[in-house]
């Protein structure tokens, strides 16, 4: 796995607090909120995009859901047009949809787990998403 630099590291933590600002509000409303799960960007890898871009792949750990988050690679990069986007990961395809986090902050996120409420800490939310990236970015075996 490739280290990421500190620009993207910062770019990843204003996003993971850009969700906070847009969504913590409403996720303590949720019956699932856990709040011993705080919102992190965890486990975050280069990838590139079918079109050329290049893209930060990883596991997005907030205190109502678990995901793989995409964002592009391009802090100033236009909010694209399409909502969606299929990913072609080394398990299988996977469906992400756009999310807004503010007026210029935007990624693509496929929720994969949307109840963390058994989770017991913030440790064990950590674990868990480097148990997603692993099986994500590990291919399935042939079938029979």
């Amino acid at each position: 796995m490739q280290a990421l630099t500190a620009n993207q590291y910062a770019r990843l933590r204003q996003l993971a607090e850009a969700w906070r600002h847009r969504h913590l509000k409403a996720a303590k409303r949720e019956p699932r909120f856990n709040p011993r799960l705080g919102v992190d960007a965890l486990c975050f890898q280069p990838h590139s995009l079918e079109d050329g871009r290049r893209g930060l792949l990883g596991a997005l750990v907030t205190p109502i859901s678990l995901s793989l988050a995409l964002a592009l690679d391009e802090p100033a990069a236009p909010r694209p047009a399409a909502a969606q986007l299929t990913l072609a990961l080394p398990s299988g395809r996977y469906p992400f949809v756009l999310e807004s986090l503010g007026e210029t902050d935007w990624w693509w996120r496929c929720e994969l787990l949307d109840d963390l409420s058994d989770v017991g800490s913030l440790q064990e939310g950590s674990r868990l998403a480097q148990q997603l990236m692993e099986r994500v970015m590990t291919p399935e075996p042939p079938a029979g």
